[in-house]
């Protein structure tokens, strides 16, 4: 009922006056709103003559209320509230309570519209969008004045309510039993610690479906003088006579045929019959151990198999070897093999059938090539969509449902390695069943004691070694998988860098509020995703959805997972299979063209651009003569006891400062920079390409330009001490060409080459020293000022006349006075 106070009394009355006060019934009124005006005073007392028949009568009464709190901080609103409506407004107490849940409800209203306001903004939304900011108000939860307030998808607020019974049948006085909490799965009921519920009549449990002498009093046990007659009691039993009689030979007849089926052993398989890589019998072929499958974009991983694969009658199958040395074929173990052979799913790996000749007694099942879940969501080249997750999703619990349904009852082992993806990418489920078959096996024993398989067990599970395995422990697996699915990684990857495993085995026994879960990025998964993995993640098992209302919660999300639309769907997963390949090849090719430039420029660095094209094209590099070149040398005066004064380190880096400067300095010019050794620098022009006597006038700006750039270079470790620059530069023919295989070099050879070097030892600090032939050529452009030097003795080369190198007359630039510098 959902009537005002006057209504509800005057019901309670006739159902007193009907006897229906007895226990049979039980009247619930719900009360949707706080506002005490709508519905009037609801209590039993009225001060006429039926106070007591109707306070009898409200024993048989609940009464459904909105939830009200008890906090501090609603108390302090509730007073602030009545303080400000007898100040500011002049209201008295009368009505109060209206005032209040209407102010109450304003402010949980503004706290909403702000929090939507703040998110317009933050994304660069328009707050005068009525239509938008109204979205961000629907499907959100939020804390507000009476705790979680909850608006749905159709921007209804889903309130929480609380439960109230006549608790002192003496006083007649009502109060709150139980509250309907707000829960990711809907209203969740929890009662008030040492408040019952009293049933009417005295009962211990809620009312009958249907009252035992029925709703018109038809039970003829209700009726003293009923008697069924003679006639009717034989006709009776004879039927149940023959009834039983039917059942009976229904029942011999099945087991005369189970028992003839368990022996007929259809799944038994030969050890013989199984075709192993290279014609081995052993079973430890190349598929076991380290085994190279295709996943995702068809990139290979190696990845630890836990079973042989074989060729059995032109299919491969997947040998799950049990380590007994001994199977005893009770009635148990060959009705499970038997059942084994009924089950069939397309979400199942099909069971092929067992080996049951020691050594060799094994599993075999249907192979799939694509690996387990566990591989692909953790193939970072494997692109997922939302689709394709939910696919994947829906395939667990489509196969679950199937199992739970079926002779199997459960799976008990799920978890993601335990599901596997055929070449259509559908997924299966695998190593379901065969509990007895498998009992005593040290591998099961292991894998069951192995901490990482502990990650999927449900927490009751984990709390006792006896507690056996449930339906609902299943669906706590399936959480962790659609976690897994969601996140790309492990479970509890987030814990895992703080915690060990074993750590968080521990906390997941533990019994706490709220219970320890894994964490979940909002960003990476829909509300309502995440609204089903906490489901499945509920501490009380019996508060777990089942797996078809999992199924019908994924249906509601992606209509085109149904089952009718398989089709569609696998289509849908190869093209995002075909996309991600592209993918994978366009970025692949990309990453090759950039280390081939990368390469190529480093190359062109070590070698003359034409040099280097030659020898990627693979031809021969002859030596070259060149008539006429110019070449340059220099080095650091008192590098020796720059050195001698620094470390290592502050070498390098002295070093590596000046040659990047000069490395940037001599891009401005037509000239090939040789190499540099130590503190020595070689630079050429003219040279691998010709530019007739220009290279002298290039050579000449150049080494101008590097001196300059020494005068104002400081030294790190010593920016107090100057660096002194000493150049020679000498102009004549020369051979050029690529020396070695490993790191080749391009290399010059000829007097030119030792007469440069010459120039430059025999030089001052700051000043270019020129030869006579340089002089020569610079002489024909008559842009260049130079002065004599006089004769200086060259080693090998005896008196020659030679010059320095003062300015370029185009810039009127003077290099170094030598005045300026201390030598």
């Amino acid at each position: 009922m959902a009537v005002d106070g006057d209504t509800l009394r005057e019901i309670m009355l006739h159902a007193y006056d009907l006897d229906l006060i007895n226990g049979d019934y039980a009247f619930i009124n719900i009360i949707p709103f706080r506002d005490e005006q709508l519905f009037g005073d609801d209590s039993w007392e009225r001060g006429d003559n039926r106070d007591e028949e109707a306070k009898v009568a409200y024993q048989a009464l609940m009464t459904i209320r909105v939830f009200e709190p008890t906090s501090e901080a609603y108390r302090e609103f509730e007073e602030n509230v009545r303080e400000r409506q007898k100040r500011d407004f002049n209201i008295t107490d009368s009505g109060a309570g209206s005032n209040i849940f209407l102010a109450s409800a304003f402010y949980d209203v503004m706290i909403l519209y702000s929090l939507a306001i703040n998110e317009t903004i933050a994304e660069g939304g328009d707050v005068y969008d009525g239509h938008a900011v109204t979205k961000k108000m629907w499907n959100r939860t939020f804390d507000g004045l009476y705790g979680k307030v909850k608006i749905n998808e159709n921007g209804d607020r889903d309130s929480e309510y609380s439960l109230w019974d006549m608790t002192d049948t003496e006083n007649g006085t009502f109060e709150v039993v139980g509250n309907f909490y707000l829960t990711s799965s809907g209203l969740k009921y929890t009662p008030v610690p040492g408040k019952p519920i009293k049933w009417p009549g005295g009962a211990t449990s809620p009312p009958r479906d249907t009252p035992f002498c029925g709703f018109n009093n038809e039970n003829p046990e209700c009726q003293p003088d009923g008697r069924l007659s003679t006639l009717a009691i034989s006709g009776i039993a004879a039927a149940s006579v023959l009834l039983l009689s039917f059942l009976i030979l229904v029942l011999v007849y099945r087991k005369i045929r189970l028992d003839a089926e368990l022996l007929r052993m259809s799944w038994k398989l030969s050890w013989d019959e199984l075709v192993f890589p290279e014609e081995t019998k052993s079973g430890q072929s190349k598929f076991s151990g380290s085994f190279v499958t295709s996943i995702g974009h068809g990139t290979s991983h190696h990845r630890q198999m836990f079973a042989t694969v074989a060729n059995y009658k032109g299919r491969l199958v997947v040998i799950r070897r049990i380590e007994k040395t001994k199977l005893d074929l009770t009635r148990e173990v060959l009705k499970e093999l038997n059942y084994m052979r009924q089950v069939e799913h397309n979400n199942l790996v099909r069971f092929v059938g067992a080996c049951v000749d020691a050594p060799n007694i094994s599993i075999i099942s249907e192979y799939c090539p694509k690996g387990s879940l566990q591989d692909i969501v953790e193939n970072d080249a494997l692109k997922l969509d939302n689709m394709f997750k939910n696919s994947l999703i829906t395939d667990v619990m489509r196969g679950l449902h199937y199992l739970h349904s079926s002779v199997i009852m459960l799976h008990s082992r799920l978890s993601s390695s335990n599901c596997v993806v055929d070449s259509r990418f559908v997924l299966k489920l695998t190593d379901y069943g065969l509990t007895k078959f498998r009992d005593t096996d040290s591998n099961e024993r292991q894998t069951s004691k192995n901490e990482q398989k502990m990650l999927w067990q449900a927490p009751e599970t984990l709390r006792s070694a006896n507690q056996q395995p449930t339906q609902k422990g299943d669906i706590y697996s399936v959480g962790i998988i659609m976690q897994e699915i969601v996140t790309r990684a492990r479970p509890f990857e987030e814990e895992r860098s703080s915690m060990e495993i074993d750590e968080i085995v521990k906390k997941l026994t533990e019994t706490s509020s709220p219970p320890f879960r894994p964490e979940i990025d909002p960003q990476l998964c829909t509300d309502e995703i995440r609204s089903i993995i906490q489901a499945c993640w509920e501490e009380m098992p019996e508060n777990r959805p089942a797996t078809t209302d999992l199924l019908s919660s994924m249906k509601k999300i992606n209509k085109n997972l149904s089952g009718g639309n398989i089709l569609d769907n696998l289509l849908s997963r190869m093209e995002q299979y075909a996309t991600n390949l592209e993918t994978l090849v366009e970025e692949r090719t990309a990453a090759f063209l950039e280390e081939k430039k990368r390469s190529e420029t480093l190359l062109y660095e070590v070698l003359p651009r034409s040099v280097a094209e030659q020898l990627k094209q693979g031809s021969s590099v002859s030596p070259k003569s060149y008539e006429s070149v110019t070449i340059y040398f220099s080095d650091i005066v008192g590098f020796t006891s720059i050195s001698a004064d620094s470390t290592p380190l502050q070498v390098v880096t002295l070093l590596n400062d000046l040659y990047t400067c000069f490395d940037g300095t001599i891009g401005n010019f037509d000239v090939y920079k040789v190499e540099t050794i130590g503190d020595a620098y070689m630079v050429v022009s003219g040279l691998p390409i010709r530019n007739g006597i220009h290279h002298v006038k290039e050579i000449a700006s150049m080494a101008l330009s590097l001196v300059r750039e020494a005068y104002k270079f400081r030294i790190r470790h010593k920016p107090e001490e100057k660096l002194l620059l000493r150049v020679g530069v000498h102009s004549g023919a020369c051979v050029a060409g690529v020396v070695g295989l490993r790191m080749p070099r391009y290399c010059l050879f000829g007097d030119t080459v030792n007469t440069a070097s010459r120039m430059e030892s025999t030089g001052q600090a700051m000043k270019v020293h020129i030869s006579e032939s340089t002089k020569k050529l610079l002489d024909t452009f008559k842009n260049f000022e130079t002065e004599p030097r006089g004769e200086v003795v060259l080693k090998g080369k005896g008196s020659q006349q030679t010059y320095w190198l003062t300015a370029e007359a185009s810039t009127s630039v003077i290099a170094c006075p030598v005045t300026e510098v201390e030598v």
